[in-house]
């Protein structure tokens, strides 16, 4: 990601004395049957839907994203969506195909 991350900017040498790293361990997955069967700060998610070309899509967010955003259920979700590539109209409906797994 430091170098070959098309979302981001490489990394400069100028940079360097201010990076910190950190380490994620994900663990207790729990496939739940509601989007929203999640805590902000709490969970991180991973989802699955089916993007409007007929691909089979995920993202995730680890659990300090969404509250570091100050962003709600369906903010984050909506996000998500778009991290994965989802170009389509977001509505209530299609957010409920999602598969959500928390952790």
């Amino acid at each position: 990601s430091a170098l070959k991350d098309s979302r981001f900017p490489p990394m400069t040498r100028d940079e360097l004395p201010r990076l910190f790293c950190s380490v994620s361990l994900l663990t207790n997955f729990e496939d739940v049957c509601d989007y929203m069967d999640w805590e902000v700060g709490i969970h991180g998610i991973r989802i699955e839907f089916i993007n409007e070309k007929g691909s089979k899509r995920t993202a995730t967010y680890l659990p300090e994203v969404a509250k570091e955003q100050g962003w709600d259920h369906i903010q984050t979700i909506d996000s998500l969506l778009r991290k994965g590539g989802y170009k389509a109209p977001i509505t209530n409906e299609f957010r409920k195909t999602i598969k959500l797994t928390r952790y």
